[in-house]
């Protein structure tokens, strides 16, 4: 039966205790990790967030009323102990902050009982992640789940002060706003008040953050809640939190100036980690051409090799006909992996499909020098060797080639560049390699749509030098464009905004809308922008992101307390649930269900 706390006041969190406090009465509260009987003594390590600690009850020196009441605990009871600090009578635990100390309790209350939980509470569980999170509230009992909260607090806090002391001010945005055409999917509220009308939630608080610049506020910094409504993967969820910033009279190096303080600050603080500034910088197209990526994994090699002109003159089919259709020929080079057998070549060749390939060439120079290759018939001896010369092909590597467009081989070789680094074991996860990307082009090329998109969004300022290209060749400007990358994923993102009356005209022209939809879209900051605007630019992180990589996490689900599975649903919760009809009428709004087709025989 639960007993009250009345009269009792914590003096310490369970892992705080240590050999400082030998001698003093104390009281520590929290849940039963284990409970070991060994008949007359009764070993109970008790769990907080801060850690455990171990008390003694044993016969002669408790009360048997006492040891006959601790003998009964199970895991997860809820409970208070008042006793004393002593050095550990037995061996000491040198895998707990209080393992050369114990209590020696002379009160024992039981706050709460527990019921046998669905998994054990224990760190590193191998437990299915899906009962995790049904029972995510226990699943936030263990300590590395503990710990991931702990840091993630730590990082925002730190932010706070960071970004305050900088003269940035913490300014809320709304969450009910209008809807948005550019860009992922909106989530959407309908409206009680306005049948037919309805709010989205923020994917960002980009056209905010303009307008509070508009409004002389000089520095923003908020952590907002952002919301999209997309395909989810490891690193996405439907609900998710940005850093986000934005600075008047500034220009791109003003911004990566102050970011790189940032993060040097949080990894310095969070992690004891010294991040060496100023951190590299690289172009979008250098990237491109070196990893196959906008957000390269730095922390190793096995970079691309544009081999087209090498082999511009063989008669290998794959390789002419790409460059025939304006394509390349690209490689990497696999040190030591010569002799990787058939069936992984095949995996590889699989993997790459997934990406657009068509197939992979490929070359494996065995230890002893000899040559075994998919296309070694369609080629003559001097090129074969020409080939491997220019992939710095050694004996013992394993060269594979995508020939295509640019942007299937970017793809292709960008992505089995970590596919290979991953087999190869070459991820360090202590090691932090952050890079800047600069000089994003301004526009993509949408098949679907047939026109020009924005690769960031509609306010991107262009290079002022490729502004003359904007009418004759859009693909060609490039963009005031950075993201902050960290080992191959990208923490944060922002640019320079255009803050010209003509330029954003222009980009809206570009973009396919006309001066109606775009007054109709973003009437209300167009019109700020009539009454002077400041230069401005800015930069959002993915908190969530860069917390998953500070933990060394796979997935951001193992950062955030209460996040969804792959269908944006809560298992905890069950939510999205239906909802009562009078709700519905009262939104004027009507479920149509969608009819089942009968197949035809």
């Amino acid at each position: 039966m639960a007993e009250s706390m009345q009269g009792l006041k914590r003096t310490h969190r369970c892992g705080e205790l240590s050999a400082a406090q030998i001698g003093e009465k104390v009281t520590v509260m929290g849940w039963v990790q284990k409970n070991r009987n060994k008949g007359g003594l009764v070993f109970v390590d008790v769990r907080d967030r801060s850690g455990i600690i171990q008390a003694v009850f044993e016969e002669g020196k408790t009360e048997a009323a006492l040891l006959e009441k601790a003998a009964k605990l199970r895991a997860e009871y809820v409970v208070a102990i008042v006793g004393t600090v002593e050095k550990r009578s037995g061996a000491v635990n040198e895998n707990i902050s209080t393992g050369e100390i114990e209590i020696i309790p002379e009160e024992l209350r039981i706050l709460s009982e527990a019921e046998t939980p669905p998994f054990q509470v224990e760190e590193n569980s191998k437990t299915k992640e899906e009962v995790r999170l049904k029972y995510r509230y226990l699943d936030l009992r263990r300590p590395d789940m503990q710990r991931n909260l702990l840091m993630r607090s730590q990082v925002a806090t730190l932010t706070r002060q960071f970004l305050a002391e900088e003269g940035f001010l913490e300014i809320e945005t709304p969450v009910l706003v209008g809807s948005t055409p550019e860009g992922a999917r909106d989530y959407l509220v309908p409206s009680r008040i306005h049948h037919g009308h309805f709010y989205a939630l923020p994917q960002s608080p980009q056209l905010f953050k303009q307008l509070l610049m508009c409004s002389g506020c000089d520095r923003y910094f908020q952590l907002a809640k952002c919301f999209r409504d997309e395909d989810l993967r490891a690193d996405r969820q439907p609900e998710f939190t940005q850093i986000d910033m934005e600075l008047s009279f500034v220009d791109v190096d003003d911004v990566i100036d102050v970011n790189e303080r940032l993060l040097k600050k949080l990894f310095h603080e969070v992690l004891g980690v010294e991040v060496s500034l100023p951190i590299p910088r690289m172009t979008w197209q250098e990237a491109m051409d070196r990893f196959g990526s906008d957000k390269p994994d730095i922390r190793f090699g096995m970079e691309l090799h544009d081999v087209t002109e090498v082999v511009k003159d063989c008669e290998f089919v794959v390789f002419k006909g790409a460059i025939e259709n304006g394509g390349t020929v690209r490689g990497i080079n696999a040190k030591g992996q010569g002799a990787m057998p058939r069936k992984k070549i095949d995996k590889l060749v699989d993997f790459a499909k997934d990406f657009g390939a068509k197939g992979l060439a490929y070359i494996a120079i065995q230890e002893d020098g000899t040559v075994k290759s998919s296309f070694a018939k369609f080629m003559k001896e001097e090129e074969m060797t020409a080939l491997i010369q220019a992939m710095e092909g050694e004996n013992g590597d394993f060269l594979l080639f995508a020939a295509d467009k640019n942007k299937v081989v970017w793809d292709v070789l960008g992505n089995l560049r970590l596919e290979l680094a991953r087999q190869m074991e070459l991820l360090d996860k202590n090691e932090y390699k952050f890079i800047w990307i600069t000089e994003f082009p301004l526009l993509e090329w949408s098949e679907e749509q047939n026109r020009y998109t924005a690769m960031h969004h509609p306010f991107t300022m262009p290079m002022e030098e490729d502004l003359q290209y904007i009418d004759t060749d859009p693909g060609r400007v490039r963009a005031k464009a950075y993201d902050i990358v960290l080992n191959g994923n990208e923490i944060g993102g922002g640019s320079v905004r255009i803050f010209n009356q003509e330029i954003q005209s222009k980009m809206f022209e570009v973009l396919g809308f006309t001066p109606e939809q775009a007054e109709e879209q973003f009437g209300f900051l167009l019109n700020a922008f009539k009454y002077g605007v400041p230069p401005h630019a800015g930069l959002a992180y993915g908190l969530d992101r860069l917390v998953m990589l500070m933990a060394k996490e796979d997935s951001i689900r193992d950062v955030i307390a209460f996040p969804k599975v792959k269908d944006a649903s809560d298992l905890m919760t069950e939510a999205p649930t239906p909802v009562d009809q009078k709700q519905l009428d009262e939104l004027g709004l009507q479920i149509v269900r969608e009819e089942k087709k009968e197949i035809q025989e």
